[in-house]
C-alpha cells in the first residue's frame, strides 16, 4: 500500500513557476510537468546539452547505489528529494534484495506529493510513505518522519540524497544539515549522495545554467568534487569513492567521457 502522511500540505502547485523536480521529470522524458517547466528545461538545456544524459546517468546511479546498498543488509531507506516518481523508484530498486525494505519518501513540492498519490495507487509499493517537508528543516523533517511510524531508527536506514544538496546555497548550510539527518541515524546506517557540479563546463555556460534555476524554485549551486567529498567527512567511503556518477561501479564499461559528467556520487558507511 502506498500510504500519505505530512500535516498541513500546501493546495499551491504554483504550475506557473518552474519547479526543479519537474524539470528533472521533463529531462528523464517524463510527461508530469507543466509549459514553464519545460521551458526553463529547454533554456537550461540549450545552455548545457548533456543536462538529459547527466540526469539519466544519476538516476542509473541510483539504481546501482540503492541495490548496493539494500545488499548490504539495509532494509529501511529515507528518500530526500525523491522528486516526482519515475521507474526504478528507491523502495522498488531495494526490493529487489529486501523484499520487506520499508521506504518513507521527503519532498517539500505538493505536485510531488500529488503524484506519488496518482502514480504509486495500487502498484505494490508496500510499506512505502510519502510526506512533505523541508530539507532545509531537518528537525522538523526529521518529527515528520517519525510521525509516520514507518522507519525504525534503532537500525541502520539508508539515507538517500540524489541530486539535492545542490539546490541548497552555502547559506542555508548543507553541511549542517546533513550532520543533523546523520547524527539522528545508527552505526552502520549508509549514505548515497550525488550532487551536480561545473568541474567540467565553461564558467559562461555554467553562468546560464544557473539563472535559469535562479528563476525558479529552487537555485543550483555546482560544487567541485573536493567540496563533495567534504559531505562524507567522518563515514567510510566505499570504493571507488567520490566519481562521476557513471564511473561510480558501473554496470557496463562506461561510455567515452564518463569521467566528466556533470554530477558526482558515492556511498558511504556511518562507522
Amino acid at each position: 500500500m502506498w500510504e500519505s502522511g505530512g500535516a498541513g500540505i500546501a493546495a499551491d502547485l504554483r504550475p506557473d513557476v518552474p519547479h526543479p523536480a519537474r524539470m528533472y521529470d521533463y529531462y528523464l522524458g517524463g510527461k508530469d510537468n507543466f509549459p514553464a517547466d519545460r521551458a526553463a528545461a529547454e533554456k537550461a538545456l540549450a545552455a548545457n546539452p548533456e543536462f538529459r544524459s547527466t540526469a539519466r546517468a544519476n538516476r542509473a546511479f541510483l539504481t546501482r547505489a540503492v541495490r548496493c546498498v539494500a545488499d548490504l543488509g539495509i532494509d529501511q531507506f529515507l528518500d530526500i528529494g525523491t522528486g516526482i516518481p519515475t521507474a526504478g523508484n528507491t523502495h522498488e530498486i531495494a526490493r529487489t534484495a529486501r523484499p520487506g525494505a520499508r521506504v518513507v519518501y521527503v519532498d517539500n513540492d505538493p505536485i510531488v506529493l500529488s503524484h506519488a498519490r496518482a502514480l504509486m495507487a495500487g502498484s505494490g509499493a508496500g510499506r512505502t510513505t510519502v510526506i512533505q517537508a523541508d530539507l532545509r528543516e531537518p528537525g522538523d523533517l526529521l518529527d515528520a518522519v517519525r510521525a509516520v511510524e514507518l522507519l525504525d531508527f534503532s537500525r541502520p536506514v539508508g539515507l538517500v540524497l540524489a541530486a539535492v544538496l545542490h539546490f541548497l546555497r552555502d547559506e542555508d548550510q548543507p553541511h549542517r544539515v546533513l550532520g543533523a539527518l546523520l547524527d539522528t541515524l545508527p552505526s552502520g546506517s549508509h549514505l548515497v549522495l550525488s550532487h551536480g557540479t561545473a568541474d567540467f563546463i565553461p564558467s559562461a555556460t555554467r553562468d546560464r545554467v544557473t539563472g535559469v534555476y535562479d528563476r525558479a524554485t529552487a537555485p543550483l549551486v555546482g560544487r567541485s568534487r573536493e567540496e563533495v567529498r567534504a559531505f562524507f567527512d567522518g563515514l567510510d567511503l566505499l570504493e571507488p569513492g567520490v566519481t562521476t556518477v557513471p564511473l561510480w561501479r558501473p554496470d557496463t564499461t562506461p561510455e567515452p567521457g564518463a569521467d566528466r559528467v556533470s554530477m558526482y556520487g558515492a556511498v558511504a558507511r556511518k562507522p
